[in-house]
């Protein structure tokens, strides 16, 4: 079966960059035919008719609107059970990361050299990021490996890149940014090794509209633990 990567785009209130984002995914060079699936999570931002106005592309580019705001998590879960493709990548909304990485990212699994590719912030030296960012995501990402034996950099990446039948076969409920946590943390459980290559991001902050706080690293954590447990 020939290769198509789906790449799930989860928007909530993303008014002034969803559209680039959407053209740059258009445009970017890879290696495989591409489909975007593109989930609006009940932006009250005006994103909604921004996302209403973007021509459409049958086959190529799809835009769902969630009736109400269930999180990224829910945006994620909708996302893959919409995806056709063979191999499924997360691409936030923001512009913190250029999507024109995923072409790196996504030949480890074409090539069959693994079936999960995570995008590292931290690979290629300190990120240009507040340090107390910085030191929360290196806490969360050592609690994960602590816990499940793993030795990957960045377990809050975007960057999340897997083989279709690996992603519907992780039983995701998570609604929130807690789905960053659950992910890894089912993929480590499962036995999956998780090959991470470099990227470069430009964070944001709060006032640009930067979402996730100190509470959603807590319950991080949580999450964490509840999986541990679990298994």
């Amino acid at each position: 079966m020939p290769h198509r990567l789906s790449i799930i785009v989860p928007v909530y209130n993303e008014v002034r960059t969803v559209v680039a984002v959407i053209d740059r995914l258009l445009t970017i060079e890879l290696p495989v035919p591409r489909e975007i699936v593109v989930v609006n999570d009940g932006s009250t931002d005006g994103t909604r008719e921004i996302l209403d106005q973007v021509p459409p592309r049958p086959g190529v580019l799809q835009v769902v609107h969630a009736p109400r705001n269930g999180g990224k998590g829910s945006a994620i879960r909708t996302g893959f059970a919409r995806a056709s493709g063979t191999v499924f990548a997360i691409q936030d909304a923001d512009l913190e990361l250029d999507p024109a990485q995923l072409a790196r990212l996504v030949e480890p699994i074409l090539d069959g050299r693994t079936k999960v590719v995570y995008g590292s912030r931290f690979l290629a030296g300190r990120p240009p990021a507040p340090w107390l960012s910085v030191l929360a995501n290196q806490a969360l990402t050592g609690v994960t490996n602590l816990l499940f034996g793993g030795r990957i950099t960045d377990m809050e990446t975007c960057y999340k890149i897997m083989a279709a039948d690996v992603a519907r076969g992780l039983g995701l409920e998570a609604n929130r940014f807690d789905i960053e946590p659950e992910i890894t943390a089912k993929l480590l459980l499962a036995g999956h090794a998780i090959l991470e290559l470099p990227v470069k991001f430009e964070p944001r902050s709060r006032a640009q509209g930067k979402k996730i706080g100190w509470r959603d690293g807590l319950h991080a954590v949580r999450v964490l633990v509840k999986h541990r447990l679990r298994s």
